[in-house]
């Protein structure tokens, strides 16, 4: 587990500005909460309080979290278990890339080739826009119903605040055929949607617009880059490729019914 970054510098998406105004905005009710070690983010649904990637420091911290008249799910950032804690999910990990001065040094030999390749193939993604957003999200939509795999919706996604998003693109033919999608908040960024046609896979396209994108984070002072959860039994193509960037594996907590 190389090169995962320490807390509290790293920022999880879930417990961040911008997704609790898209949560709120799509009418979830969002309180930050006081925490030992600052605010808390919690997303409410009726009687059902949501906790998510929490750097709570312990089990009596989670369970100062469970006062309220319902129900409290928390998902912690780190192990922690122990009475009034009932696992409900195992814990997930998480690719997390530290964007140092060098992206290169740490990549795996196959995903450097790869992206060497895309180089001298002369593909070049660049920024994109708000109707890049509107084709990724169309093309995202159309791609998970054939995987049959669950995201957050799109009306979550027009609701991030749109300083907060960054989105790439690759056009062939005057036509977008790949983009990608990150969320910014503090000095963490996270990987947000992506989607390639099958001449922008044929050709290589994710592995320079991922780059291209780090680069531009790194740039702007963005430390790390969250790709999300890595499946090595359901998606091993999916996780090699995120684990190939050099990224560092960060192990979650368990998502827990939480009691008072």
């Amino acid at each position: 587990m190389s090169d995962c970054p320490d807390l509290p510098a790293f920022l999880p998406f879930q417990q961040s500005a911008p997704y609790a105004a898209a949560m709120a905005a799509c009418g979830a009710r969002v309180r930050w909460l006081e925490g030992e070690a600052g605010q808390i983010l919690a997303v409410e649904r009726g009687r059902l309080r949501l906790v998510s990637r929490v750097s709570a420091p312990g089990r009596a911290a989670l369970r100062r979290l469970a006062r309220w008249p319902g129900l409290t799910v928390v998902t912690p950032e780190m192990r922690v278990a122990g009475f009034g804690l009932v696992p409900l999910v195992t814990p997930l990990h998480h690719a997390v890339w530290t964007l140092g001065p060098d992206l290169r040094a740490g990549m795996a030999g196959k995903w450097r080739n790869r992206l060497a390749a895309a180089e001298r193939a002369g593909l070049h993604p660049t920024r994109g826009d708000s109707a890049t957003l509107d084709r990724l999200l169309a093309e995202e939509a159309r791609q998970r119903k054939a995987r049959g795999y669950r995201a957050l919706s799109a009306g979550f996604t027009r609701a991030l605040p749109g300083h907060a998003m960054r989105h790439w693109c690759w056009q062939l033919a005057g036509e977008t055929a790949a983009a990608m999608s990150f969320v910014v908040h503090g000095t963490t960024a996270t990987y947000h949607l992506g989607w390639a046609s099958q001449a922008a896979r044929a050709a290589g396209v994710h592995a320079i617009m991922l780059t291209r994108a780090a680069e531009a984070l790194r740039d702007e002072g963005i430390r790390w880059l969250d790709l999300g959860s890595v499946d090595a039994e359901q998606a091993p193509g999916l996780a090699r490729f995120k684990l190939g960037t050099g990224a560092g594996l960060r192990q979650l907590g368990a998502t827990c019914l939480i009691l008072p």
